[in-house]
């Protein structure tokens, strides 16, 4: 066996209609194809793979400490997300990796579930 890729990434979460317009408006993925399965969902595309895909539930998942800790994209266009991120009231970071020419905004979708988005650090340079 080989492993390709990491496919996708399944969260749970009372607050579809909000996680779903969060992905949409703040990320600018979009909800796409689903197949109809006997529970609600929404799956989240970056480009033509549906990289997240997430599931209604009733009930607040219980957990104490998370086993997955973050999930992370890859991007270009970092003041584009720091504009929307503002008009938006939504807290983050903007943290460089020592090493690398990486900068990781982080930040937390409605669920409070930790992304990072990580950018070539020239474009920090170029945003100020």
């Amino acid at each position: 066996m080989k492993v390709l890729r990491l496919d996708h990434v399944n969260v749970r979460t009372t607050k579809l209609t909000e996680m779903v317009e969060f992905y949409e408006d703040i990320l600018g993925l979009s909800a796409g194809a689903r197949p109809d399965f006997p529970f609600p969902g929404a799956w989240i595309y970056v480009g033509d793979h549906p990289a997240i895909h997430l599931v209604g539930v009733k009930e607040e998942c219980a957990a104490i400490e998370p086993r997955i800790e973050h999930f992370a994209f890859q991007a270009t266009g970092l003041s584009r997300l720091r504009a929307r991120l503002r008009a938006a009231d939504i807290r983050h970071t903007i943290d460089p990796v020592p090493g690398v020419p990486i900068v990781q905004v982080n930040l937390e979708d409605v669920d409070g579930n930790h992304i990072h988005i990580d950018f070539h650090s020239d474009e920090l340079d170029a945003d100020g």
